[in-house]
């Protein structure tokens, strides 16, 4: 079957543009830093335990702090801590330049939908710029559904208003993307800047 033109792309944001906000590796760089490894198994424990609802958009950052790190007193103050967690977003080398290029050159439509805590996505989109890349945000935080929650995918779909076969989803998670899928949704998983830049040239776009 011929495929139609893409004219709307889905893109995630960590794993994709950014490296991940505050993955296992983030914390444990944290441990590290302020001097927490001997609680490491039960700070990553209280982390599963509610990151879903933060993430969710349903806790502030200090709440989620509260239940993570700060249920004891410590000699480093939450600023200190919130500061450490926002300096680990930093660019996948190329992809935003990638990304824009291909936006400017297609007159795309970019819509975001990632799982992003409020705090740490606005920190991101403010840092980065990303406002000037996307044209709109269907962000975990806002819109209080997760991936793979299927209705994250339908509601994106309906806000960018665009014929499901003209839309490509693009994540670094497998899983994501299988469950794009299931929707329709044509999907690509992946796998670093120079792959990608591949796999769009063998697509028609807009």
């Amino acid at each position: 079957m011929k495929e139609n033109k893409v004219t709307t792309l889905f893109l995630d944001i960590g794993g994709v543009l950014l490296t991940n906000g505050w993955d296992h590796s983030a914390r444990h760089r944290a441990t590290v830093r302020f001097k927490l490894e001997n609680e490491e198994k039960e700070i990553n424990e209280r982390h599963h335990l509610t990151f879903d609802t933060y993430e969710s958009g349903k806790l502030s950052i200090d709440e989620y702090l509260t239940r993570t790190i700060f249920y004891s007193k410590r000699k480093f103050s939450r600023d200190a801590f919130k500061a450490f967690m926002f300096e680990q977003s930093q660019p996948i080398k190329g992809s935003m330049e990638f990304f824009t290029s291909l936006k400017k050159k297609h007159q795309l439509k970019i819509i975001a939908v990632s799982n992003e805590a409020r705090e740490i996505n606005e920190f991101r989109i403010k840092k980065y710029k990303l406002d000037q890349l996307f044209n709109g945000f269907v962000s975990s935080c806002y819109v209080h559904l997760r991936k793979p929650d299927a209705d994250i995918f339908r509601m994106a779909c309906d806000i960018a208003q665009t014929p499901l076969a003209n839309i490509l989803y693009i994540d670094d998670r497998l899983m994501f993307v299988e469950v794009a899928r299931t929707l329709h949704i044509r999907s690509y998983h992946f796998q670093g800047v120079e792959a990608a830049k591949a796999y769009m040239k063998s697509i028609k776009m807009k």
